[in-house]
């Protein structure tokens, strides 16, 4: 599959129904999302392994995963709403993907490769860091999003695990009004793509 095909599948995948401020319910743009998993299939860390999705809301990262032939998807969330749209996606779709009800701290099995777009820390400093910790923990390459200015502190943690911050990509990301103390009909951030190894 080509990404631009990914990049059209993963449009179909819908965002928030009741989108939680608490949790940072935003969605990942397919064209972002795409990139990212089609640039870690080529790179061998799609194709036949066992990918986890940590923080996977409605399931934009495992179903990329899944129709970029990962051998198992896995995708982990607090919000049963979250997954339940993320299990319609998957079934109209005819993708075979494992979605479990769960707080990350209590994942407890491995995978070959993370792939996360983790709360950012808006709402809550540092609201990454267990998803992080969790991520290098259970797989020995992570494919995370975090706000841009917060890639020093992503590297710092990684080094402390012993590894290390192998590729960052800015994006910028128009956050769309979702909640009511937005102001903006859009907010434009940037946001790195990290690769940690």
């Amino acid at each position: 599959m080509k990404r631009k095909e990914l990049e059209l599948k993963l449009s179909e995948v819908p965002p928030f129904s009741d989108p939680d401020p608490a949790l940072e319910q935003y969605p990942t743009p397919a064209s972002i999302a795409a990139e990212i998993v089609y640039d870690a299939y080529m790179a061998g860390d799609i194709g036949g392994m066992k990918v986890m999705d940590l923080g996977c809301g409605t399931g934009m990262f495992s179903v990329a995963a899944a129709l970029m032939g990962a051998s198992s998807v896995i995708g982990y969330d607090v919000s049963e709403s979250a997954l339940s749209l993320a299990r319609r996606t998957a079934e109209s779709m005819g993708l075979e993907i494992d979605f479990r009800l769960s707080d990350v701290s209590d994942v407890e099995e491995g995978a070959d490769t993370v792939l996360m777009n983790p709360p950012f820390g808006s709402q809550n400093r540092h609201a990454d860091r267990p998803f992080l910790e969790k991520a290098m923990e259970s797989a020995d390459v992570v494919y995370s999003i975090h706000m841009a200015n917060s890639i020093d502190f992503v590297r710092k943690l990684a080094e402390s695990r012993g590894k290390q911050v192998r590729r960052c990509k800015i994006y910028k990301y128009a956050i769309p009004h979702t909640f009511s103390f937005h102001r903006k009909e859009k907010q434009t951030v940037e946001i790195a793509a990290v690769v940690i190894s």
